[in-house]
């Protein structure tokens, strides 16, 4: 048993608010992940656990607890803080007292595996994590392929990301293509079929001519997609819109679009 932890000083404590910063998170290759269904996912799909954080008092007496165990006796480390300390660290009401930090994966574009019935999101330039990582879960929810990150976006290691993604980031492949080129060369290559989103479009997402492998495309939040990406698409859909509001919210018009390609996918099944 090691000593508990009660310092906001302490280097590892220092260690897990520096990891806030995406140049640091980069530049260590880690990230940090809290709650006990995310952690308990990260560790049951194999990802490389750098340390887990445990507050004792917060998670005594629970399954949780005694994975953290089963862990240790393994050798993975674990730093204990004191239920004080690690609910100041939190971002959460009532945390469960655990945490991890853990070694990123990089998945090139290429390392997707591109089925038969293959459903990928693809976001062109998505600025707000939680929306990225609320993407990915959903992604996860449908039984999709995988996301593919377009141009500069933000980081599905972002604590917002990763808290949205309710541990579907360790279940999700995530990969990222560094400019529209590279994506629709990958796609053209892998017989990918684009259905790009546009709320000027002719076609409503109901009545598209769907096939797999395929990839539903997405704009940013404030500008949507280009016109030169739209114009190099497959299938250019809307979602039919009647009340007042002008858009859709990116996560929610990615869930409403990947739930209707499962519908029209033979390869997800209805």
């Amino acid at each position: 048993m090691t000593d508990t932890i009660v310092s906001a000083a302490n280097p590892l404590v220092k260690r897990m608010r520096q990891l806030a910063s995406r140049r640091y998170r980069r530049k260590e290759g880690v990230f940090l992940v809290e709650g006990a269904q995310p952690v308990w996912r990260a560790v049951e799909a194999g990802w490389d656990i750098e340390t887990l954080v445990v507050a004792p008092d917060l998670l005594a007496g629970s399954a949780a607890a005694r994975m953290v165990a089963d862990q240790e006796a393994r050798g993975t480390r674990v730093a204990r803080l004191s239920a004080e300390l690690f609910t100041r660290l939190s971002d959460r009401e009532g945390p469960s007292g655990l945490a991890a930090i853990v070694r990123c994966r990089t998945t090139r574009l290429d390392d997707l595996a591109v089925g038969p019935g293959a459903v990928f999101a693809a976001l062109h330039r998505v600025g707000n994590p939680g929306n990225l990582g609320t993407v990915v879960r959903t992604v996860d929810a449908v039984g999709g392929a995988g996301v593919v990150l377009v141009g500069e976006t933000a980081d599905p290691y972002a604590p917002a990301a990763v808290k949205a993604s309710m541990g579907s980031l360790f279940a999700v492949d995530v990969a990222s293509a560094p400019d529209a080129d590279t994506f629709f060369a990958w796609a053209e290559a892998n017989g990918v079929q684009v259905a790009a989103t546009s709320g000027y479009a002719d076609s409503d997402h109901w009545h598209a001519a769907y096939r797999t492998p395929l990839a539903v495309l997405l704009g940013s939040e404030g500008d949507g997609l280009p016109d030169d990406l739209l114009d190099r698409a497959d299938l250019r859909v809307r979602i039919p819109m009647v009340g007042t509001a002008e858009s859709l919210n990116l996560a929610v018009a990615a869930a409403v679009m990947l739930y209707e390609t499962r519908r029209h996918a033979p390869g997800l099944g209805g």
